[in-house]
Order: structure tokens, then sequence, then C-alpha cells
């Protein structure tokens, strides 16, 4: 883990050419709303999805540029500190 994003913690590894994010959950909360599904082009700082807890509404971002490769979550799914939500990779 090489630290936190904003709402969401991030691992980042560096395979050859291709950098790749992980974006795990930082509390329990719920997903609100799903923004972009796997093959979405995004940009550092879009939001990926946004999460609910204790009524606040929380953007996970990506830190990177790339393609979405994996969304591993579906509105209204209950997560727990550090469950998978996406995958980034450029």
């Amino acid at each position: 883990m090489l630290g936190w994003g904003p709402f969401g913690g991030v691992s980042m590894h560096e395979g050859g050419q291709v950098a790749v994010e992980e974006i795990h959950a930082e509390m329990v909360s719920s997903v609100w709303k799903v923004l972009v599904e796997a093959g979405a082009q995004v940009a550092a700082g879009d939001t990926l999805v946004i999460l609910e807890s204790m009524k606040m509404e929380i953007p996970v971002l990506t830190e990177r540029s790339g393609v979405v490769q994996e969304m591993h979550v579906v509105e209204g799914e209950v997560l727990q500190e550090g469950d998978l939500i996406a995958v980034v990779a450029n």
C-alpha cells in the first residue's frame, strides 16, 4: 500500500510498462452510486463511485489516468474496510 487516496485506499503496482491502481474502501459504507463501468477511460481525479456512510456521500476518486479494468461493486452493496472497489491500469 503506497498511501490513501481521497476516500479510498490505493495500491499501485508498476509492472513493466503497465501501472495498476487498486482502489479499496477506506471504511464501512454502502455503494450509493456507480459512475463508471469496466472499460471506461478515466482521468486522474475522476469519481468512480459514491459511497454512503453515516448519511454522508463520499466520492471515491482515481489517482491516475487509465482504463477501468475491473469494477468489484454494485449499487446497494455494503463494503467493509479494505474491500476492493476497482482496478485502473494505464
